[in-house]
């Protein structure tokens, strides 16, 4: 029988043993060749570790013949059973042969006896599982840090990039003595740059030479003279394309600040980056000192510890761990505002001495070229009102044809804080989260000390629930809807001016008329100032949608991006990166979709058609879900030929309010319902569901106001109640009333006949909406006034004017009247802060997530600085509030940090539950499979958010930081039952 065995034995194919393998002892059989550490080991490793066990079994009887020896006892049951544990802790690769060897097991539990407590191992084992690939994000570590990389390179090497590119070109042109056929714009940075950069190495040498070293000497070598060109020239344009409307100028002061901060950020970066590398690591100074000397005089072996540390994390891209270790490292102070405006400003004067301009060839007449500097410094007026008179403010302008350039540059600017292609840090503090490597902060203070250093001093498990949010906002996957992304391209590049995009041309400026009338004249010039606005409006539209369209095209072919997320002083939520994001205009929303796609159900295709309709507005969103859902299948023929021919059909989706994101929804819907099972089709578009007037829901929780309640749809009802139209129908009754009184006596009367025909939803709309934000009556007047100029229904001017204040007032008499509770809580918050305003101390409270929220406002004093450009003024806080700023600036930012407090709230919730979530303020998104469920978790957040004593707790901390004050007593509140909510189908919708 052994030698059946064996002859069977050595027949097997194996992966590490001919078949020719002999079994001639054990110590080269094919077991122990296969599976030699576990040979060794044998039962031993598999049984209890009590010996007499193995002493009460006998060895089997040799059965070998011809010489044969028989191995030691139990050498062949170790092989057996050291190859079944190899096989039970193999990958799915190794496992070829396995078969066989059970197959031998099994012959061999035939012929031996084998004791009853053994016969358990001799079973045949399961396969096991294949091993689980950790996963990021749904990708694989592999694919994760190959994106990684990317990511830090962009972070780390923009600047470096670009001055790299502009230098292999201008190396091309002096190689072939021509010029590369470049777009305009880019043409234009390349004929600056070299000049700029020769520039500022002579500055640099001049300022190592001087003895009386100007201000900014001390930085103006701590980068290379190409990046500082780079950064410059593009800082410098990107300033003029998005600030002021984008019309070719910006302030000095304001260049200077961007300019200097820039390069400190590039500066410390380089430094970093020198400091972790293995050369540098190594390296030492010439006194011999290491560059990671953490301070003077530490011995040589904790310097060498350090390396090693900083070496074998770089290998590990322990990213954040380097930056800790180096940035304990580093003693460098910061440079602080003024040197950031004083080195900014030299290099703004040396870029206008260097840079010029000349009309492109085919603009050149027969003379010789205008040759013309490219940027100039102006001051200019600005005048602000009556009372507080004019200041002169120094401005960078450019060139009108550097201007006419702007539109176009877009795609050839440096943009450093682009979406990420791997998911953001977590944030764990202040400075500590979302990009690797750029400077990132969890809050925007924009230099509200006291705020910033509130924050800095807050515990982490404090802020451990608004970080875990920010953190679930940040890690939605987002990509480009290419199919939305090619019909933009197509509309702009035939000039713009469908679907709510600018024309691409200037309206015709007109010419002066040849005539001495003053009337003809004087109507010439308003004409003319007319136009000049108007192309200005549009310039700075081309360049915004210019700036959008760039950021898609270089994410186009990405699989999958995130937007890291920080916040407002007040806790609301924002993307970092500006331009391409959900938060934007309807085009970027167009462009935007969920990057995973799921199946959209039975309730998701439903959700799909109810999106559609609210997208196409026009009242349609204003009925039921079932009545929309009606509306969107009544137009399927209007859908599906809006997806197959978007600019060659019909162009139904042009008419939506919403116009890209209808689009969108409408190629989503028609490739579902031509699929062969709907349900099943995979959807990667976002769902919004959005609060109704999101501040006076607020409102009337805090109140517990039941009219207030019912107005917003707080309780249930068959469609969703519209408070704008339940306004405006107030305001028509209040002129009702107004129009039958005598003009004679009452000249409201005579506004009331004139204008109650002109009363709707929209006239109010803005105004109710600002209501709750604290609008004034000036703010509400104007906002009128806008309104009824837009319709042309007052000509003279000074009727307008007083047509304005009456509807402004009636308006605000009707919204008294709906949300008396409203007007109540933000009239007794305006009153606490103006008590704590009073005793020269900021507002401040901790929202119910534990993020401590400071008011900013200071008055501020005047700094100034004699930079080489011009002496600058500085705006610093004092230590004197704004009294009536912190009183009327309470109420409305109170309630955004409560809206804010939901969104979150209700983001973690929907990372708990699975479901992708992306919030605008009052608009939550989510899969259209998951709406139900997102649904269900915002309105059981609201109730648990407005179940807590929030105004209680306010005026308590208000009672304890000012135990001498005297505060107002809590208003009065309603019964209304905020269980409510839980059943209200259109509370958001």
């Amino acid at each position: 029988m052994w030698r059946n065995l064996a002859r069977r034995a050595a027949s097997r194919k194996f992966n590490s043993t001919p078949a020719s393998a002999s079994l001639s002892a054990p110590k080269s059989s094919i077991f122990s060749n296969k599976f030699a550490p576990e040979a060794q080991k044998g039962l031993n490793s598999w049984l209890p570790p009590s010996p007499p066990l193995l002493r009460r079994m006998a060895p089997p009887t040799p059965l070998w013949k011809d010489g044969f020896v028989a191995p030691e006892p139990f050498g062949c049951w170790r092989s057996y059973a050291g190859a079944a544990e190899a096989i039970a802790s193999t990958t799915e690769e190794e496992l070829s042969g396995s078969e066989e060897i059970q197959e031998l097991m099994e012959e061999m539990k035939k012929h031996i006896e084998v004791p009853p407590d053994l016969q358990r191992w001799m079973m045949p084992q399961p396969p096991p599982p294949p091993p689980q690939q950790k996963r990021i994000a749904g990708m694989g570590m592999s694919k994760y840090h190959m994106l990684k990389k990317r990511q830090i390179k962009m972070e780390t090497e923009a600047w470096e990039e670009a001055a790299r590119e502009y230098q292999e070109l201008l190396t091309d042109m002096c190689e072939q003595k021509l010029a590369p056929n470049l777009p305009y714009v880019k043409s234009l940075f390349l004929g600056w740059f070299e000049p700029l950069r020769d520039a500022i190495v002579a500055e640099q040498e001049l300022c190592r030479k001087k003895k009386a070293k100007p201000s900014h000497a001390p930085f103006i070598d701590q980068l290379p003279a190409d990046m500082m060109a780079v950064i410059t020239m593009h800082k410098l344009m990107g300033l003029l394309l998005s600030s002021n409307g984008g019309n070719g100028s910006c302030r000095v002061v304001q260049a200077a600040c961007q300019i200097g901060e820039a390069l400190e950020n590039e500066a410390m970066l380089q430094k970093f980056l020198e400091k972790t590398k293995k050369k540098s690591t190594k390296s030492k100074d010439p006194e011999g000192e290491s560059d990671l000397q953490t301070s003077e005089g530490q011995p040589n072996e904790e310097q060498e510890k350090l390396r090693k540390r900083v070496s074998s994390l770089m290998k590990k891209q322990k990213v954040l761990q380097v930056r800790g270790l180096v940035k304990a490292q580093d003693e460098s102070k910061p440079w602080g505002q003024e040197n950031q405006v004083k080195i900014g400003c030299r290099l703004i004067q040396l870029l206008m001495e260097t840079a010029y301009i000349q009309p492109p060839m085919d603009q050149v007449g027969d003379g010789p070229p205008d040759v013309r500097p490219a940027f100039s410094h102006v001051l200019k007026t600005l005048t602000k009102d009556a009372q507080k008179g004019s200041r002169r403010y120094g401005v960078i302008e450019c060139d009108p044809l550097v201007r006419k350039g702007l539109e176009r540059s877009a795609r050839h600017m440096v943009i450093p804080y682009m979406p990420m292609l791997v998911p953001p840090v977590k944030w764990t503090g202040y400075d500590k989260g979302a990009y690797f490597f750029l400077p990132s902060y969890v809050m925007r203070t924009h230099g509200a000390r006291q705020q910033r250093e509130t924050i800095k001093r807050t515990p982490t498990d404090q802020l451990q629930c608004v970080f875990e949010a920010l953190d679930t906002l940040g890690n939605t996957k987002w990509r480009v809807n290419k199919g939305v992304l090619a019909v933009i391209d197509r509309i702009w590049a035939s000039g713009g001016h469908l679907g709510g995009l600018v024309d691409r041309e200037d309206v015709p400026v007109p010419e002066k008329p040849e005539t001495d009338d003053e009337a003809v004249l004087r109507k010439w010039k308003w004409k003319l100032k007319s136009a000049k606005k108007e192309n200005t409006e549009r310039h700075s539209q081309r360049c915004d949608i210019e700036l959008k369209l760039a950021v898609a095209r270089k994410m186009k072919d990405e699989e999958g991006f995130f937007y890291p997320h920080s916040l407002d002083f007040r806790g609301r939520a924002y993307p970092m990166h500006p331009y391409l994001n959900h938060l934007g205009s309807d085009l970027c929303r167009g462009i935007l979709e969920f990057a995973e796609g799921r199946p959209l159900g039975k309730s998701g295709l439903r959700w799909l058609k109810i999106q559609l309709a609210n997208l196409y507005g026009a009242g349609v969103d204003k009925q039921s879900y079932e009545d929309r859902i009606a509306f969107t299948e009544k137009h399927l023929d209007e859908i599906f030929d809006s997806a197959d021919r978007p600019l060659e059909g019909r162009r139904w989706w042009l008419k939506a309010e919403d116009p890209f994101q209808c689009l969108a929804v409408c190629i989503n819907l028609t490739e579902a319902l031509r699929s062969s099972s709907p349900e099943a089709f995979l959807s990667h578009m976002p769902i919004h569901q959005d609060g109704s007037c999101n501040g006076l829901q607020h409102y009337a929780a805090l109140g517990r106001d039941k009219l207030g309640a019912a107005a917003v749809n707080l309780v249930a009802g068959d469609k969703p109640a519209d408070v704008y139209s339940e306004i405006a129908s107030r305001v028509v009754d209040i002129m009702q009333r107004d129009a039958e009184k005598d003009p004679a006596t009452n000249p409201n009367a005579r506004h009331a006949r004139r204008l109650i025909n002109q009363v709707d939803r929209k006239l109010v709309k803005q105004t109710v909406m600002t209501s709750v934000y604290g609008v004034t009556y000036v703010g509400a007047r104007d906002q009128i006034k806008r309104r009824l100029k837009e319709r042309d229904a007052v000509a003279d001017d000074d009727e307008l004017f007083a047509a304005s204040c009456y509807v402004a007032k009636t308006t605000l008499t009707a919204l008294g009247e709906m949300f008396e509770a409203a007007r109540g809580i933000m009239g007794w918050l305006g009153e606490c802060a103006k008590v704590i305003a009073s005793e020269n101390k900021p507002v401040r409270w901790t929202t119910p997530l534990g993020l401590p929220v400071v008011q900013p406002y200071r008055q501020l004093g005047r700094h100034l600085i004699k930079t080489s450009l011009q002496v600058l003024t500085l705006q610093r806080e004092t230590d004197k509030v704004m009294v009536r700023r912190q009183r009327t600036a309470f109420p409305p930012n109170f309630v955004h940090s409560l809206d804010g407090s939901h969104m979150m709230m209700t983001a973690v919730a929907c990372k708990d539950a699975g479901l992708n979530f992306a919030g605008v303020h009052d608009s939550y998104w989510t899969h259209a499979c998951d709406v139900d469920e997102m649904n269900k978790i915002l309105r059981e957040k609201f109730v648990e958010l407005y179940e807590a004593p929030i105004l209680e707790n306010l005026i308590e901390s208000f009672q304890k930081a000012f135990p001498e004050s005297r505060f107002p007593p809590l208003p009065e509140r309603g019964d209304f039952d905020l269980k409510e909510v839980l059943k209200s189908p259109y509370f958001f919708n």
